[in-house]
């Protein structure tokens, strides 16, 4: 590892204004008019967890900004490996050469060392180290930036006083992904990334969520909202997703939450089934607590919340792909069984718009590949992926709806770490289910299995038909140029 203590940067010319910027309005050109002042102070803060393969790059990243933060807090918490060593070989100040300026920044490294609070401790112990700043710049331990987005992301926030923070388009770098099974996750994850980036962006840049991938705050926004919520703190403990309830609280606070059309970042994927179905339950599990009427534990309820209705609409959508997809394979088996199947050309029309809404939001992505293409036009693996993200919807709300205290951080990183079993608990549901349908289809008479197949049909049509043409309205709706 190189120690880059004192070193100083100088970064490649590139053009201020990107080729397709016009395509976003005068007033995003008009705001990055002129980034050649700093006019904010930044904090940095990147809350780590044994990140020992990924945070030096992180921070090399941030070192190589051509905005550079004004100072970096590396909060390692409940760490077993390296990641304290690594990052401290950064501790220190920097003075930094770049196309804008000599600037200087340094970098502290703290270990918390046992913190009962998680992720969510360490970003309110750095909250605490840099809440007179400007603005909380906040970075996972396993997200590199693009070397232009923290001036991207300052330049937007600084042009206008209603922005409570602003996300940088995420994506996953496939690039050093290696294996079938790690291939194909990385590949459904861009795409799931680029729909999401994608929506928000034509929501007027609405961002749902600022991830704490790769976020800027207004640390006035930060305080209003603690102010109104009675918090002590940005982020609390009690949500398993502690970026989507702050977004919700920032909103509430009056401020606007956006996504930045050109600040970009690379964030870390799941490789591995176990770890991509943690992550996503305990995503989609803190997502209906923030969505459902009443109070859970200290969690309220929102389900009117603007912020919310992109996430109404995934479930609301993974609710009809789940219905349309069982039902459609058990009317088939039922169909066959009896010899009343009739094939119609017709059923060719929702996979191949499927298809096509595939290859759009590929190509919408910045640095689309191959992998990408071939994963939206081959059908087969977009398909998989999708039972996948089914899987993980019914567990979240099994879970959900159980009402079994379940602690999803811990769950997470026992997944990451190559344990548990418990993304296999969908496939042997579906298993029983498919079985115990066959008895029943054999238990009952011919004239009951018409009626089934007379009624069954017809609906699983209706509902195929309407998902069909929410999913070209998509596929025909403008996209201004967008690329995430």
């Amino acid at each position: 590892m190189i120690d880059v203590r004192g070193t100083s940067y100088t970064h490649e010319l590139r053009s201020r204004t990107p080729e397709h910027e016009g395509r976003f309005g005068d007033d995003f050109e008009a705001v990055m008019g002129d980034t050649s002042v700093h006019r904010s102070t930044i904090g940095c803060v990147i809350p780590a967890y044994n990140e020992e393969e990924s945070i030096a790059g992180v921070i090399e990243a941030l070192l190589g900004q051509t905005r550079v933060p004004d100072v970096i807090h590396v909060v390692v918490n409940n760490t077993s490996d390296a990641t304290v060593r690594i990052a401290s070989r950064f501790s220190g100040p920097h003075e930094v050469l770049t196309e804008l300026g000599e600037q200087f920044t340094e970098v502290f490294v703290h270990d918390i060392g046992k913190n009962p609070d998680k992720k969510v401790g360490a970003l309110n112990y750095g909250y605490s180290l840099v809440e007179g700043y400007d603005y909380l710049l906040g970075v996972d331990g396993d997200t590199v930036a693009d070397s232009r987005a923290v001036e991207y992301l300052e330049a937007e926030a600084v042009s206008d006083t209603r922005i409570g923070g602003i996300s940088a388009i995420y994506t996953i770098d496939d690039k050093p992904i290696r294996g079938g099974v790690a291939r194909f996750l990385i590949a459904g994850q861009r795409t799931q990334f680029a729909a999401f980036n994608l929506q928000n962006m034509l929501r007027g840049r609405n961002m749902a969520v600022l991830g704490g991938q790769f976020s800027i705050f207004s640390t006035t926004a930060l305080r209003d909202a603690m102010v109104q919520n009675h918090q002590s703190t940005p982020w609390v403990k009690d949500s398993e997703v502690e970026d989507s309830l702050l977004s919700l609280q920032i909103k509430s606070a009056g401020y606007l939450t956006k996504i930045s059309p050109v600040a970009r970042a690379d964030v870390g994927g799941m490789t591995t089934l176990s770890a991509y179905d943690a992550q996503q339950v305990k995503w989609t599990y803190g997502a209906i607590e923030l969505m459902w009427p009443g109070q859970r534990g200290d969690t309220k309820g929102q389900p009117f919340h603007p912020n919310l209705r992109l996430r109404w609409f995934e479930n609301v959508g993974m609710l009809t792909n789940l219905f349309v997809r069982v039902a459609f394979l058990a009317l088939l088996a039922g169909s066959l069984s009896v010899g009343a199947f009739v094939f119609s050309p017709w059923w060719l029309i929702p996979p191949a718009v499927a298809m096509l809404l595939n290859l759009r939001i590929a190509r919408t992505m910045q640095n689309v590949n191959r992998t990408d293409i071939l994963f939206a036009v081959l059908f087969l693996p977009a398909e998989v992926f999708m039972w996948v993200r089914i899987s993980h919807f019914v567990r979240s709300w099994s879970r959900f709806l159980s009402r079994k205290k379940v602690d999803n951080w811990a769950m997470q990183a026992k997944a990451e770490r190559g344990g548990g079993l418990g993304h296999w608990v969908p496939m042997l549901v579906l298993v029983a289910v498919a079985v115990a349908l066959a008895v029943i289809w054999m238990l009952v008479g011919p004239t009951m299995q018409s009626s089934i197949l007379w009624v069954g049909w017809p609906i699983v049509g209706v509902v195929t038909v309407l998902q069909t043409l929410m999913m070209f309205s998509k596929l025909v709706r403008r996209q201004h140029g967008f690329k995430v």
